[in-house]
């Protein structure tokens, strides 16, 4: 079974920077934790994990994000809990995207990390490849990139044939929304851009088996039970697991595992979809609002302060 998780990086305060000129929160990775709503949806897949390794059967869990360099670290504590891979889409074509591009780039990803289950084959021709001619970067890996461990970066294998496709995995985890956007919307466009069922808001993850998983979720109506087939999309709520610590044998071992990044063109991401130039909708103003303690004591009997507060209000237009 393999289980991909989105993450994001988001500030630790809610004292933000703005850019100016794109009107998008500026991301040093100075002080960026990994969204609680994702963490949550890490520590179901770590549980999912533990329950097939204790029934003899194996499970993949990668963790994936797109960010700045610096997001690499919260990945490697992703590893550290007890994910198998991580998988970091960073480059400045990336920037500045809304969800939908966020969620064509996170495919993309995606994409890459079926590749890396399935080329194992392909791969041990890409290396060859790579140590006939030292020095220089192997095909679709920009200078600086680092390649999937297994994944297939030539569309051929050693003996020209084609690599294998890329496999989707059996499921998706994401956080109900980011605490920095309050969207919600990247586990649904997920799911659109794959044709996978989605659930929305699980609080509870029932069962998994025979190719179908059943969950609790909120609705409007109250708590629903549902079960849909695999592979699917789930975006959990935060209070559905807390969040395991990383060990210091998961620490160490962590260490050594290589974080995959990727550029734009590495992940053979569409220019048109990324970024900026990929987001159909634009912040137009954004700001940091401005507090004011001023205050009027209203005095007088009951009637008179009400009069007074209406004058107010029709003074601000309301």
């Amino acid at each position: 079974m393999h289980i991909v998780v989105c993450v994001k990086a988001v500030p630790s305060s809610t004292e933000v920077k703005m850019d100016p000129v794109t009107h998008t929160i500026v991301r040093d990775g100075r002080e960026s934790v990994v969204n609680p709503f994702d963490a949550a949806a890490l520590e179901v897949a770590l549980a999912i994990k533990d329950e097939r390794a204790a029934a003899g059967e194996g499970c993949r869990v990668s963790v994936l994000s797109m960010g700045i360099p610096a997001t690499e670290a919260l990945l490697r504590d992703g590893i550290a809990r007890g994910a198998s891979d991580a998988l970091l889409l960073s480059d400045r074509a990336f920037a500045g995207a809304d969800t939908l591009a966020t969620s064509y780039a996170l495919s993309c990803g995606i994409r890459e990390l079926g590749s890396a289950s399935k080329g194992d084959a392909a791969a041990s021709g890409a290396s060859e490849q790579r140590a006939a001619a030292p020095g220089s970067a192997a095909p679709g890996i920009p200078e600086g990139g680092t390649a999937m461990p297994g994944s297939a970066v030539s569309g051929t294998s050693e003996h020209g044939e084609s690599a294998p496709g890329p496999s989707l995995p059996d499921l998706i985890l994401c956080g109900k929304m980011a605490v920095d956007g309050d969207t919600a919307q990247i586990g649904p466009e997920l799911a659109g851009l794959f044709d996978m069922p989605c659930v929305t808001d699980v609080r509870e993850l029932v069962a998994i088996e025979r190719g179908r998983v059943t969950v609790r979720h909120a609705t409007d109506a109250g708590i629903e039970l549902v079960e849909v087939p695999l592979p699917a999309v789930l975006t959990v709520a935060k209070d559905i697991a807390q969040p395991r610590m990383p060990s210091i044998a998961g620490v160490r071992a962590a260490a050594g595992v290589p974080v995959a990044v990727l550029s734009a063109a590495c992940a053979q991401a569409d220019p048109a979809r990324s970024g900026l130039a990929g987001s159909p909708t634009q912040v137009v103003r954004s700001f940091v609002p401005e507090r004011s303690d001023t205050c009027e004591v209203l005095e007088g009997s009951v009637p008179q302060q009400a009069a007074r507060i209406i004058a107010l209000a029709e003074e601000a237009g309301l």
